[in-house]
């Protein structure tokens, strides 16, 4: 039997009244919008479920208060959300609401909270008109276990957040008025679902305690280790749901009842197993986790990762979620009501930063989200934040609203304090000369604090390491680094820049230096030890590391719910067979096994479907059924599922999403993992960590410059001075022939000349033996020296 759920009439009208009252005496609709948006969503209160919805559609439609309701759904039966399908009986109760313009409030009781153990009531709102009943899903939900396009669970985030157990570390945060956190050292970017093998938060909860036993027990690391450690930070790519399948099915599908107004209702069930980089959200549900990558289901998962990051043995790592704002996926029309979007865009849907609950939403979405436990918000596309000035009549970039963004306040365990922000924004990208006229500066300049960072510009979007001339051609911008780096986030590998990687035709200029295969050289481009060298030892700013980079790992565009353009993706993401995928890796058994099982049986048969797809795309201007036809005609015939048909090469691009999504496991490359380049990965990190003063731009005494004459080699030097007198020395062979026999510290830097000067690391394939002297620096090695200032 379930509980019968009841308005409680009293709390109702006090929560309309108090939202009539921010409506009423706020100087602003976005005042008003702040105050009102924590009233949003469910919470638990003094034993009763308040409840609260925006709904200005039900005011577009002119929906009388009688025909609106909150809709409690309370299984019949256990919900088990570690099983891949379901179906039971759901009893469905209809609670009258309050009404303020056009926000909906109920104060319920008998409604459950779920926890970790247990799964609470669902909920939405409801209302009819003729055409029957209709659904409105609660975009600030706390937990999503079958999506965004479902009902909610309420949830008791109270408890969620009294269990926690880092609750000492934000204890140990001053009392009273808001302290603002700092930088992490290094960072660690992460995509939760392929860093391990269950690609779970849960399961790197689970790596993260293993590391922490065995330095807590000082035991000997592996390579798979090492890739892991020694990073005080550790950013997440979003954790937010994502888009679901356009064609199904859904994870929450009810099945229709002879009466429509029958009091229950039987619900099929589907655990959610879409596969997302992270990036194609549709902005309901972004205080919530993605189901998706929930072992439990359970919202705590985020909260344990949090917790064991910053009890970790040796000093708290840093969480820093990523969160996307500045856009919305199609998919978002179904999910929200149409005041939140402001038109099309190139991914889809502009937001209406303009409109003062809208914006007020978007904040305390985001604060709800940081309240996990983030020390720090990475803010994706910050240049996409724009609107359109009526009195100026031009786009106008929306820094106040980012400024809104970084002066959100957090509370945690008591404690309440302001997150790092770090900015990625390129502006004016994608205008054509961005590469020439973006100066990466826009919103450090514009922040009222000393201490937001933006993405660099070996960091935003579109470098390419293993391409000749590379490093030579962006001295300038390197050059901007070590005067302007302070606030700039280093590194020239991460989730956009592997991505963007792949998808350069390998008939370029490519360093073949860097490897005798393409899959080498790709790895080698963006794990090389030189540039780590520069990175670590020399850039100011904050560096940061892409996992799947540091591991060696594949990576590309992962969606697989794309049903209308999905084989128009993978016809752009093909190239990458050529970059990351070899005879052996295909032939191993369970790869690629989807596409294998359509008869795609060796590599060289996909590649030939791959050469001819891309074309076919770009000459018919993407016209499925011609490409079909046109496929179908080839002689020899093309290996696959024949005849093509539409639906069939639909099939193929979803196989591919899911095969290249497994491929890009990093546990899949772990026993691969050089034990001489984790190592001297580690001594980096390590390094930095030593000498926080590499934070900060160059001093009027450092030298960076590279060698000249170059003679078909690039060389790179840097001295920098410490506020101790302490020096480092860093010489980087980053591209071209070898330099022979020379001896590094008699280079014709002013301030390296003397004795005292002691080799703190060298790259690999340098050996230990190697303290000093005449050395021949080939592509990719570098040293890098220390002396002291009592040896000068």
């Amino acid at each position: 039997m379930t509980t019968a759920v009841t308005q409680n009439e009293e709390r109702t009208r006090e929560l309309v009244a108090w939202c009539r009252n921010a409506l009423d005496t706020s100087a602003t609709h976005f005042d008003a919008g702040l105050q009102i948006a924590r009233g949003l969503g469910a919470h638990k209160r003094d034993g009763l479920c308040e409840v609260g919805f925006w709904a200005p559609e039900l005011l577009d439609r002119r929906v009388p208060d009688g025909d609106i309701f909150l809709e409690v759904l309370e299984p019949e039966e256990p919900v088990d959300l570690t099983v891949s399908r379901q179906t039971l009986r759901m009893q469905r109760q209809l609670v009258p609401i309050g009404r303020c313009e056009a926000f909906c409030f109920a104060a319920v009781e008998g409604m459950r909270a779920g926890t970790r153990d247990e799964i609470g009531s669902f909920y939405a709102l409801a209302w009819r008109d003729d055409d029957g009943w209709h659904r409105i899903l609660d975009p600030l939900a706390a937990s999503l276990p079958f999506g965004v396009f479902a009902p909610a669970e309420y949830y008791d985030i109270e408890a969620m957040q009294a269990q926690r157990g880092d609750r000492a570390y934000f204890e140990s945060l001053p009392e009273g008025d808001p302290v603002k956190l700092g930088p992490p050292v290094n960072i660690l970017q992460i995509h939760v679902a392929t860093a391990t093998a269950g690609g779970t938060l849960a399961s790197l909860t689970r790596r993260y305690e293993h590391l922490a036993e065995r330095v807590r027990m000082k035991l000997p690391v592996e390579p798979a280790d090492r890739i892991f450690l020694g990073y005080d930070g550790v950013q997440l790519l979003p954790v937010e749901p994502t888009t679901v399948f356009e064609t199904g099915p859904d994870f929450w599908e009810e099945i229709a009842d002879a009466d429509p107004d029958d009091d229950s209702v039987t619900v099929e069930l589907h655990r959610p197993n879409t596969t997302n980089w992270g990036y194609d959200i549709v902005i309901a549900g972004m205080g919530a986790v993605n189901p998706a990558i929930l072992e439990t289901g359970r919202p705590d998962e985020l909260v344990d990762l949090a917790a064991v990051l910053h009890t970790f043995p040796g000093g708290p790592k840093k969480l820093v979620f990523d969160v996307v704002f500045g856009h919305s996926d199609n998919q978002g029309l179904k999910a929200l009501n149409h005041h939140y979007f402001a038109g099309p865009n190139m991914y889809g849907q502009n937001l209406n930063y303009r409109n003062g609950i809208v914006r007020a939403v978007l904040l305390e979405m985001q604060r709800r989200k940081a309240n996990f436990g983030a020390d720090g918000i990475r803010v994706d596309g910050a240049q996409d934040f724009t609107y359109w000035d009526s009195n100026t009549e031009q786009v106008v970039h929306d820094d106040e609203y980012l400024q809104s963004m970084s002066d959100v306040v957090q509370e945690v365990a008591g404690r309440r304090y302001r997150p790092w922000f770090v900015f990625e924004d390129g502006r004016p990208w994608p205008q054509e000369d961005w590469e020439l006229s973006s100066t990466y500066r826009a919103v450090i300049d514009a922040q009222r604090d000393d201490d937001v960072f933006q993405w660099g510009p070996l960091t935003f979007a579109h470098n390419t390491p293993f391409l000749y001339t590379f490093w030579l051609s962006k001295w300038w911008r390197i050059r901007e680094i070590m005067e302007h780096g302070a606030h700039w986030i280093s590194g020239c590998a991460n989730h956009d820049t592997l991505r963007r990687g792949t998808q350069i035709n390998p008939k370029l200029n490519v360093n073949t230096r860097l490897g005798d295969t393409r899959m080498e050289i790709l790895d080698k481009a963006y794990d090389n030890p030189a540039v780590s060298l520069i990175t670590y030892g020399v850039f100011p700013g904050v560096p940061m590391d892409f996992l799947n980079a540091s591991a060696r790992a594949s990576w590309g565009f992962i969606r697989n719910q794309d049903d209308q353009y999905g084989v128009k993706v993978v016809a752009e993401e093909a190239i990458s067979l050529k970059w990351q995928v070899d005879n052996y890796s295909y032939s191993v058994p369970m790869a690629f096994r989807r596409l294998k099982a359509m008869g795609f049986e060796d590599r060289d048969s996909l590649v030939r479907f791959m050469e001819f797809l891309p074309a076919l795309v770009e000459v018919t201007g993407y016209d499925l059924d011609v490409i079909a036809t046109l496929l179908n005609q080839v002689d020899p015939p093309l290996a696959g599922p024949a005849p093509f048909t539409v639906p069939i090469l639909k099939e193929i691009a979803r196989a591919w999403m899911d095969d290249m999504h497994d491929y890009c496991n990093v546990s899949g490359y772990e026993a691969a993992l050089s034990e001489s380049q984790t190592a001297f990965n580690l001594g980096l990190r390590a390094f930095r960590h030593a000498r926080p003063w590499l934070r900060d731009n160059l001093r009027p005494e450092d030298v960076y410059e590279y060698r000249e004459p170059v003679d078909g080699r690039v060389l790179f030097g840097t001295l920098r001075h410490g506020p101790d007198g302490e020096q480092v020395f860093a010489i980087a062979h980053l591209e071209g022939g070898a330099m022979e026999d020379f001896d590094p510290l008699t280079l014709p830097i002013k301030g390296l000349e003397g004795d005292g000067w002691n080799v703190a690391l060298r790259t690999p394939p340098i050996g230990g033996d190697y303290i000093g002297g005449p050395i021949t620096l080939s592509d990719s090695m570098g040293v890098l020296y220390t002396r002291s200032a009592d040896r000068r």
